[in-house]
C-alpha cells in the first residue's frame, strides 16, 4: 500500500519518483517494473533540496532501487556497471521525465531504447510512432513530412511549424525552416516532445511545439558502442560511439555512415554525421560543455506523382525529378556551448551557438543557398518555499539570428545554368518567456506564464532585373499560457491548460505567379492560435495511458489558398481550427504464460491513435472544408510477447481507415490503407541486442505522404508511394 503524509512539505517531485521508476517515453517499452508500498514523506524545510535533480548518476541508481522490490534485468545491467558522478548540464532520462511531467500539458518523453535497438531507427518516424498527436510519415530517403497537431500542413518541403533542437540547440534556420537530414536517430538517449504552447521554454512561436534531441555524455553507461543495419532497397548503416571520464572532464562522440539504394527510382542517397561533447565540471554545482554536430548529406529527390501512378507504378520517378536530376545535399557544422550553475534553490543555464550550413538543392531550379545562424540563450529555474508552499519559477531568454545567402541558377539537367534570383536574407528572433507554478497543495499547482517574441525579416535583393523583391517587416507577439497540473497519485496526473502561439512567416511565404493575386512576403501576417487543452496520463508497473482533447482557434495560419504550375502558395487564411483526441496506451494483457515468478513472461499491447479535424471556419471560398494533407485517423499498434530473457516478437500494424483530401477545394483524396509489419529480438539492456524486422509485409501500395494544393484534379502530382515490403536486421554491441 502506499502511505502519502498529507502535508504541505510532501515534495511533488518526491511524489512523481514513483512515475519515474517505471520511466518510459513513448508507449513501445518494457514496463515490467514494479512498485513497492512507500512512504512519501519530506519535512517541510527540505522541500527545495529535495526537488533538485540528483547530483550523480550513482544517487539517482539508489533513489530507483528504493521505489522497486524487484529490479528489471534491463535495470540490474545498467546498475551494475561502473558509473562516474553524473553531468550536470544534461540531464539524466529519468531527471528529463520529472522535469517534462510538469508541464500541465501534452508532453512525451521518447527513450532511445524505445526504439534504437529494435528497428533500424533511420528516420524520424522511427523514433516517432507511438507518440500520440504527432504525424510523421517519410518521403523519401531521410526526409520526411512531420506535423504535431495539424501544423504546417501547408509546406510541401522542408519543415514549419515545429521547431527542433539538437541538445537545446536549434536545428530550424533562423527564419523557420527544418530538414530532417540533419538528424541522426541513431545519435540519441533520449528525445522531448513538447506539443503547441507547451514549448514556452523554447520559444512557443509555433502551433506544433518543439522536439528536442538530447545526445548522451561520457558520463553515460555504455559509452562505448558499435552498431550494424542492413535492410531492403539496399539500406545499410554503420555507427559507432565512444565516451568516457577523466577527473573533472568528461567526452562522447558517435560518428554513423548510412547508405541506400531507395525504393523508388532516383531516390538513392547517403551520409555521414558526427556529434559530440567534451564536458568539465569545476564542482558539483558547476560545469560547461562544448558541443560539436556535423552532417554531410547527399540525396537524389524522386519527386510526387499522380495519384494513379503511386499506387501502379509505385517505384517511378517523376520523369522531370530524372531529367533535371533533382537533389537536396546538405553540409552543416554546429558548435555550441552550454554552462550550468547550481545554487541551494537555483539553477542558472546560458551558452551560444553558431551554424554553417550549405544547402546545394537542384529542382526546378538549381538552389544553392549558404545559411549562417547564430544566437544564444539563458535560462532560470528556482524552485523553493514561499509561506510554506511550493513556488517553482522558470524564466529565460532565447536569441536566434541568422541569413541565408541565397542564389537560384537555371537547373540544366542537375548542372548550374545562368544566375536567375539572388538576396541576402536576414533573420532576428528574440523570445523572453517566464513561467511560474504555485502549489497550493502538495499535489495540485496553479501555472501561469508568457512569452514575448521580437521578430524581424528582412531581404536585400542583388538581383534586380526581374524587379526589386526587397523589403522588411517586424512583429511584437505576445504568447500568454495559464493552466493546472493535479498529481492524483504518484502514477497518475490530470492537467488542463490555455496558451496563446505566434508563428512569424518565413521568407518562403508568398503568392507570386500568373491568374492568381500577387502577396509580398512582407505582406504575410503571423498565424496565431489560441489552445485549449485537457488531459490525464498514468503509468503503472503493467499499464499505461495518456489522453488529450484539444482544440486551437486559428487566425491567420499560413495555408495554401492559391496555386499556379502546380505549387502551393502559401499565405494567410482568415480562421481555421485544429482540434483533435490524442489517445495512446500500453498494458501486458497476459502474463506468466511459460515464466512465473517475480519476472514473468508477458504480452504488450502498445497503441498511440489520433483523431484529426482540421478544417477551415466559414471560409468564403472553402467554406467548412477538411484542411488538406493529414488523415482523420491514425493508429500505430504492436502485440510483443517478452520473455525476461530479453527476447521479444510480435506483429504491428499501421492504420490509416480513411482517406484524406489533398486539396482545399476537397476533390482528390489519397486511400486508405493499412500495413502489417513482424518483428523480432533480444535485448536484456545488457550489452548486446539484436533485432530482425519485416515491415509492409502484404506489399501494400499506398500513398505515404502527399503535397497539398488548393485545387486538384485527377491529374495533380501530389503523391508520395509507400515503400513496398522490405526486411530490416541490425546488431548492437555496447561496452
Amino acid at each position: 500500500m502506499l502511505r502519502c503524509h498529507a502535508r504541505r512539505g510532501v515534495s511533488v517531485v518526491a511524489i512523481q519518483a514513483a512515475l519515474l521508476a517505471s520511466s518510459s517515453g513513448a508507449f513501445a517499452q518494457d514496463s515490467s517494473a514494479v512498485l513497492p508500498p512507500i512512504t512519501v514523506e519530506a519535512p517541510q524545510q527540505k522541500r527545495a533540496s529535495a526537488v533538485r535533480p540528483p547530483r550523480n548518476s550513482a544517487r539517482s541508481a539508489r533513489v530507483t532501487r528504493s521505489l522497486r522490490t524487484t529490479p528489471s534485468p534491463q535495470q540490474t545491467a545498467s546498475e551494475q556497471s561502473t558509473r562516474a558522478p553524473g553531468a550536470l548540464t544534461v540531464l539524466t532520462a529519468q531527471q528529463a521525465l520529472a522535469e517534462i511531467n510538469q508541464t500541465p500539458g501534452g508532453v512525451a518523453l521518447v527513450s532511445a531504447e524505445a526504439y534504437r535497438n529494435s528497428t533500424p531507427s533511420n528516420t524520424i518516424k522511427d523514433v516517432l510512432d507511438y507518440v500520440p498527436g504527432v504525424y510523421a510519415q517519410p518521403k523519401w530517403g531521410d526526409d520526411t513530412r512531420l506535423s504535431i497537431r495539424g501544423s504546417g500542413l501547408s509546406r510541401n518541403f522542408h519543415l514549419r511549424g515545429v521547431q527542433l533542437y539538437m541538445d537545446g540547440i536549434p536545428i530550424n534556420t533562423a527564419d523557420g525552416y527544418g530538414d530532417f537530414q540533419e538528424i541522426d536517430p541513431s545519435a540519441y538517449k533520449y528525445v522531448e516532445v513538447f506539443k503547441g504552447g507547451n514549448a514556452l521554454q523554447f520559444g512557443a512561436n509555433s502551433l506544433g511545439g518543439a522536439i528536442n534531441f538530447v545526445t548522451p555524455t561520457g558520463r553515460d553507461s555504455f559509452p562505448h558502442g558499435v552498431s550494424f543495419d542492413v535492410g531492403g532497397f539496399g539500406y545499410k548503416r554503420l555507427q559507432a560511439n565512444a565516451g568516457g571520464v577523466n577527473g573533472p572532464w568528461d567526452g562522447f562522440v558517435t560518428a554513423s555512415t548510412q547508405a541506400a539504394d531507395g525504393f523508388r527510382d532516383h531516390s538513392f542517397g547517403s551520409s555521414n554525421r558526427l556529434s559530440g561533447n567534451v564536458g568539465y565540471q569545476f564542482s558539483p554545482d558547476v560545469e560547461t560543455r562544448f558541443y560539436l554536430n556535423a552532417n554531410e548529406v547527399r540525396q537524389r529527390i524522386p519527386g510526387t506523382v499522380t495519384k494513379t501512378s503511386a499506387l501502379t507504378d509505385p517505384e517511378a520517378a517523376a520523369p522531370a525529378n530524372v531529367a533535371m536530376d533533382q537533389q537536396r545535399n546538405i553540409d552543416t557544422v554546429r558548435l555550441a556551448n552550454k554552462t550550468t550553475v547550481r545554487f541551494d534553490d537555483t539553477k542558472v543555464e546560458f551558452g551560444a551557438f553558431g551554424v554553417d550550413r550549405h544547402l546545394m538543392h537542384p529542382i526546378f531550379q538549381w538552389l544553392d543557398y549558404r545559411y549562417k545562424d547564430y544566437g544564444g540563450f539563458a535560462k532560470i529555474t528556482d524552485d523553493r518555499t514561499i509561506g510554506g508552499f511550493r513556488n517553482k519559477l522558470v524564466a529565460g531568454v532565447n536569441v536566434l539570428n541568422g541569413s541565408i545567402d541565397n542564389q537560384q541558377f537555371a537547373n540544366i539537367g542537375g548542372q548550374k545554368g545562368a544566375l536567375l534570383s539572388s538576396s541576402i536574407d536576414r533573420s532576428e528572433n528574440i523570445s523572453a518567456y517566464v513561467e511560474d507554478s504555485f502549489y497550493v497543495l502538495p499535489n495540485l499547482a496553479l501555472i501561469g506564464g508568457t512569452q514575448f517574441l521580437y521578430a524581424t525579416r528582412n531581404r536585400q535583393d542583388r538581383f534586380i532585373s526581374d524587379g526589386d523583391q526587397s523589403g522588411a517587416t517586424r512583429f511584437n507577439l505576445w504568447s500568454p499560457k495559464g493552466g493546472v497540473l493535479w498529481q492524483i497519485d504518484p502514477a497518475w496526473q490530470a492537467f488542463a491548460n490555455v496558451s496563446r502561439s505566434a508563428e512569424v512567416p518565413s521568407f518562403g511565404e508568398s503568392a507570386i505567379g500568373l491568374g492568381i493575386p500577387t502577396i509580398p512576403f512582407t505582406s504575410i501576417r503571423p498565424q496565431i492560435a489560441t489552445t485549449y487543452e485537457i488531459g490525464t496520463r498514468m503509468k503503472r508497473s503493467d499499464y499505461a495511458w495518456e489522453l488529450t482533447a484539444y482544440r486551437a482557434n486559428i487566425r491567420d495560419e499560413l495555408q495554401c489558398l492559391y496555386s499556379t504550375f502546380g505549387n502551393c502558395n502559401v499565405t494567410n487564411a482568415d480562421r481555421t481550427f485544429h482540434q483533435g483526441i490524442e489517445a495512446g496506451a500500453s498494458a501486458a494483457i497476459l502474463r506468466d504464460i511459460f515464466v512465473n515468478g517475480p519476472a514473468p513472461d508477458k504480452v504488450w499491447l502498445n497503441v498511440a491513435y489520433s483523431f484529426n479535424d482540421f478544417r477551415f471556419d466559414k471560409d468564403p471560398t472553402f467554406g467548412n472544408n477538411r484542411l488538406p494533407g493529414a488523415p482523420t485517423h491514425y493508429l500505430r499498434a504492436e502485440l510483443l510477447y517478452k520473455h525476461p530473457s530479453g527476447f521479444y516478437v510480435g506483429p504491428n500494424v499501421e492504420w490509416v481507415p480513411q482517406a484524406y483530401f489533398v486539396d482545399s477545394m476537397n476533390t482528390l483524396t489519397t486511400e486508405p490503407y493499412a500495413l502489417l509489419g513482424l518483428k523480432a529480438g533480444f535485448d536484456n539492456g545488457g550489452p548486446m541486442s539484436a533485432y530482425i524486422e519485416g515491415r509492409n509485409l502484404t506489399n501494400k501500395t499506398y500513398t505515404a505522404s502527399a503535397s497539398i494544393i488548393d485545387r486538384a484534379t485527377a491529374t495533380s502530382a501530389l503523391f508520395e508511394p509507400g515503400t513496398g515490403r522490405a526486411v530490416y536486421a541490425g546488431m548492437r554491441y555496447r561496452w
